[in-house]
């Protein structure tokens, strides 16, 4: 199913909805929807308020919407929510013991070299151990919070830009930690940056150029993506009450990129 959005809504902030029980649901989020509202501005226009709304019978009968799982605004797929006290709790206790496991698909700039391959680094916020202009810019350091992400590819191709055939690909990103914008970090460090990442992404200036000017023709020659080509694709779920697992295929703007591909090696 899918929620229509109300007068305070946009048609591009529309989710659809992957699975609803009486306890929980499951969100196909889009990208930039944001996941909850940050400051009085965003009130009404996030997907926190949109899932009130659609729960307002429950919310009324003692209900609760609980995001189980948080995205990037930029990052698009799936997030749970649980309706009540007692899905939560089961839910948390999952994601603690790491009975959740999370599938994204990534573009990346570049070929890989490798078919699969292990990042085990630890992650850290950028400010605490070198300069940077940006806040939340992580990075991996050997102070950081220990880190397990793995890639794995799924498709290599090339597009023409600029009258050059330029290399991307397909991956397919597991993390096995939970740490902040940990895939983009660990795939900036080990040289395949994230289409369209305005913080880890080919132009480290481009996420504080697009929080003083907004998009710009400039930013879509450099970061081609007017957001990061990020997409969580598969979740699985092991509770007492059992197993449960959902996908929520590539988003158009992302397949449409990967389509536009004028070769596909083998």
């Amino acid at each position: 199913m899918v929620w229509e959005a109300t007068a305070a809504f946009t048609s591009r902030f529309d989710f659809s909805i992957v699975e609803e029980t009486p306890d929980y649901l499951v969100v196909n989020k889009p990208a930039p929807l944001q996941i909850h509202p940050s400051k009085p501005s965003d009130a009404g226009l996030t997907l926190w308020d949109g899932l009130r709304a659609l729960l307002s019978f429950e919310l009324e009968n003692g209900g609760q919407v609980s995001l189980i799982n948080r995205l990037d605004r930029e990052t698009s797929g799936l997030v749970l929510v649980a309706k009540n006290v007692a899905t939560a709790r089961l839910f948390g206790k999952a994601m603690m013991r790491r009975q959740v496991k999370k599938s994204y698909l990534a573009i990346v700039h570049g070929w890989p070299e490798w078919e699969q391959i292990s990042v085990d680094e630890p992650i850290i916020r950028q400010g605490e151990v070198k300069e940077t202009k940006v806040y939340v810019r992580q990075c991996v350091h050997e102070t950081g919070a220990g880190c397990l992400s793995e890639f794995r590819v799924l498709r290599r191709f090339v597009k023409q830009r600029e009258q050059q055939a330029t290399p991307f690909a397909l991956i397919e990103a597991t993390p096995h930690t939970g740490r902040m914008h940990q895939l983009r970090v660990h795939l900036s460090h080990v040289g395949f940056p994230v289409v369209g990442d305005k913080l880890y992404g080919v132009d480290e200036t481009c996420y504080r150029e697009f929080m003083d000017t907004g998009w710009t023709p400039s930013m879509q020659s450099r970061l081609l993506l007017p957001r990061q080509a990020l997409h969580s694709h598969k979740m699985e779920l092991e509770t007492t009450d059992g197993h449960r697992a959902w996908t929520a295929p590539l988003t158009e703007d992302l397949a449409a990129f990967v389509g536009d591909a004028i070769l596909n090696p083998p």
